[in-house]
Formats: structure tokens, sequence, C-alpha cells
């Protein structure tokens, strides 16, 4: 496959960081398998134990496990959606971000689901689903639109890495095994005419099914809830509110991506401030329009003063129960990224990803409130019930799950992007050159290290 020097400089670069790991990198690794272990140390213990090492109970039958399901869908979907659109759209600045953004979509999509297994309390008839599932249920609703998903961007992701795979089965390798791979899924590839316009038909076609494929999953997984005739839930805005909220999350996760990868790959040169600040932008919007939904919902329930909307209401805005996580979700969480982002002042790289981070906080916290308000206020009142069978506190094993879900996640991406380039090698017709900027960056790291370098020496003097 014809390569000119740039791609080749670029592939030579990312080359060599791809069979090599710092110190570091080890270190980070071990931190992530000790979280994973204890992940799987929870595991055994609950499915020996049973339910009853969890804090789920009669009346709270669903936990942080169905809030983390809920946000790594959530979380996929701003993958989907703004690789998908960039696509259709042609925007010259997408290529050092895209493949971050389909990664993410994929990770997040194996991981989520799993969480719904861990509610389960017979993984035994987990066949059943399939077997004696009714179409009539929401729920098999999410479970045939999750799959088609998941299997969509798979294609997707695979599709849009031809390319960069091709350029890997001809790079010289020492290790046999990578070389058979990329032979493998390179396809005998070599970037003739023919074949790169029947990509980009394909690459086109997934992206005009992929984003409204992810806008039907998040509204669907929404259907499950507002079909339900429980105080906070039964809603008739939840779906477009689950989209925003998914998108608005998502795009945070891929801005912390975006940052995490730039420093410890030295990306400077490619994902650049402009990147920060379009997608900052786009944080900003959807931080506004999720803001617009959640005054609505609740002005909504407020005004109708229906005696169960009441007494979840109640539960939020009381000081001793809900009041400062709800103030976080809904308030912090909201107008810090839209201050910092709007006034150029407070806008740089270090504060987008701060505000991003915040958001995506403000965000599992707000899919926690979804759930557990609604489910500790009794459709009938109940009378010397128990404290632990009304109120809700996640365990140990509850905690360790969720930690190793994340740290399974950060894995994955680490190991993926020891596989193939994070930053996609090959360019397109609408690529903008980014060559020039490059080559300034770069002089400006090595400016910056001589000088390191240099006041190291003068201390040691």
């Amino acid at each position: 496959m014809d390569q000119d020097p740039k791609t080749t400089r670029a592939l030579n670069f990312f080359a060599a960081q791809m069979v090599s790991i710092s110190k570091s990198g080890i270190i980070q690794l071990i931190i992530l398998s000790i979280f994973i272990l204890g992940g799987l140390y929870a595991l055994i213990v609950q499915i020996i134990e049973g339910h009853i090492v969890t804090g789920m109970r009669d009346n709270v039958v669903w936990g942080i496990y169905i809030v983390n399901f809920i946000f790594f869908i959530g979380i996929s979907y701003a993958g989907a959606l703004i690789s998908g659109i960039l696509h259709l759209l042609g925007v010259p600045w997408r290529t050092p971000i895209i493949r971050i953004a389909e990664i993410i979509t994929v990770i997040s999509t194996i991981i989520g689901p799993a969480y719904i297994l861990l509610c389960m309390g017979r993984l035994d008839r987990l066949d059943h689903l399939a077997l004696y599932g009714r179409i009539q249920s929401p729920i098999i609703w999410d479970v045939l639109a999750i799959t088609t998903y998941l299997i969509g961007s798979i294609i997707f992701l695979y599709l849009a890495s031809i390319r960069d795979l091709a350029l890997l089965r001809d790079y010289p390798f020492k290790s046999k095994w990578r070389h058979k791979i990329y032979k493998f899924l390179a396809l005998d590839f070599i970037g003739t005419p023919k074949q790169n316009r029947y990509l980009e038909r394909g690459l086109n076609i997934m992206s005009a099914i992929i984003i409204p494929l992810a806008i039907l999953v998040h509204s669907v997984l929404a259907w499950i809830f507002g079909m339900t005739l429980r105080p906070g839930w039964h809603s008739t805005i939840f779906a477009p509110y689950f989209v925003v909220a998914a998108v608005f999350s998502g795009t945070g996760v891929l801005i912390i991506a975006m940052w995490v990868f730039r420093k410890y790959y030295h990306l400077e040169a490619y994902i650049t401030k402009i990147h920060f600040n379009y997608l900052g932008i786009i944080l900003m919007i959807l931080g506004a329009l999720y803001g617009y939904f959640t005054f609505s919902e609740y002005l909504t329930s407020w005004y109708g003063s229906e005696t169960w909307e009441m007494e979840v209401l109640y539960r939020l805005f009381d000081v001793n129960e809900y009041w400062w996580l709800f103030f976080f979700a809904a308030i912090i969480g909201v107008l810090l990224p839209i201050i910092v982002i709007l006034i150029p002042r407070f806008r740089n790289i270090n504060s987008i990803t701060a505000v991003s981070a915040v958001a995506v906080l403000a965000l599992w916290i707000k899919r926690y409130l979804i759930i557990i308000p609604t489910l500790e206020t009794p459709l009938l009142p109940l009378q010397d019930m128990r404290s632990e069978y009304i109120h809700y506190s996640p365990t140990l094993i509850e905690w360790l799950l969720t930690f190793s879900g994340v740290a399974l996640f950060c894995l994955l991406f680490f190991l993926f992007s020891k596989f193939i380039p994070i930053i996609t090698l090959t360019k397109t017709d609408d690529t903008k050159d980014y060559s020039e900027l490059r080559t300034l960056v770069m002089k400006r790291i090595m400016k910056r290290k001589l000088k390191e370098a240099q006041l190291k020496e003068f201390n040691k003097s």
C-alpha cells in the first residue's frame, strides 16, 4: 500500500509506542489489574451468597448496578453520534478524535450490559430471555436494540480502521503474531480507487445507520422507565431527556480520553487546542439542553402536585437525604461547564477537561437520583418496616464491581491503543493538513524538554 512521507513518519511514531510500555504504564496496568481482581472477588462472593451481600432489598430492587448500566450505555452514544455525524458531514478536524470516539462506543456497549446480569438472581435462566421473552416488553426491545447497536458499532469501527490495518500489515514488526492478525483483518486492502470508493460507501451507510440506532437504543431504555407507573419515572420527555444526557456525559468522557492519550502518548501535535475547543462548545450546548430538560421535568412534577410525585421531590430537596447530590448533579454539573467554556479567559485544555470530569460525575449521580429515590418511595403506605428495606446504600461488593468496570474500561482502551494507532493515520480527501502545526508544536516540545534538561543539569551543579 502506497504511503506518503508524512504517513510513514506518523506510522513509525505510533508503531514505536505500540510495541513498548513505559514504567508508568506498567504501574497503571498493575493498578487496573488490582481493581479488576477486586471486582472478580466481589462477583464470586455475590454468586455464592446471593444478593444479600448488596444493598438491594424488596423495595429497592435496583441499585448502582442499573445506574452503571445506564451510564455506560449512555457514554457510548456520544461516540457513535459524534463519529457518525462528523464523518457524514466531512468535518476536517475530525481525524484525530474520531477513532477515540468509536472505541468508546464499542467498549462501553460491551461493559454496560454486564451490569444487568449482576441484577439478576437466577443467571441460570438467562436463556429464558430468548426462549420465552415477550415482544410486548420494553426490556426485550432493549435487548434487541443494544445487540444490534453493538454489532453496528463494531462494523463501523472495523471499516474505519481497514486502511490503518493495511499499513500495519506492511510494517516490519518483529512480532509475527501482529503480522498475521493485521494481514487477516486487512482483507487484502491495497488502497486502489475501487476499494476506497467501496469503503467510503460502506462508511457512509454505517454512519447513516448508527446515528438513528444510537438515538433509538437510549429512547428504548428511557421507555422502560417512562412506561412504568412510578413517581419520578412516568414521564413523556424521558426519551429525549435520556438521549441528551447520554450525549452530554459521553462528550465529557471523550474529552477526558483525548486529554489522557494526549499526555500519555505525547500527541500534542495531533490533538490540539482546537479539538478541545470544538468539543467544549458541543459540551456547553448539550449542557444547556440538559439543564432545560431537567428544569422542565421537575417544574411539571412540582406544579402537578401529585402526592407520590411530591414524595420523591421532598426526598430530593431534603438536606438530610439527597439535596447535596441533587444540587451537584442538576446545578453545579450543568452551570460550571457552561461558565468555564463560555468565557474565553477560563477556556483552555486543562479547564475544559476538568469541567468535563465534573459533568461526567454529575451525570452518574443524576442516574443514581433517577433510580434510588423513586424506589425508596413506595406506592402504598408502609408501617413498621425495617429501614434497610426502604433505604438503600451500596455495599462494598457493589462498589468493587463498579470500580472494576471503570478499570476494565480503561484497560481495554489501553490494550486497544497497543494494537492499532489511537489516531487515524491515513488521510482522506477532506482531511485537513495539520503538518505545519504539528511541526511547530514538536519544536516547542523539544525546546521545553531542552530547557528542563538544562535546568536539571544546573541544579545538579
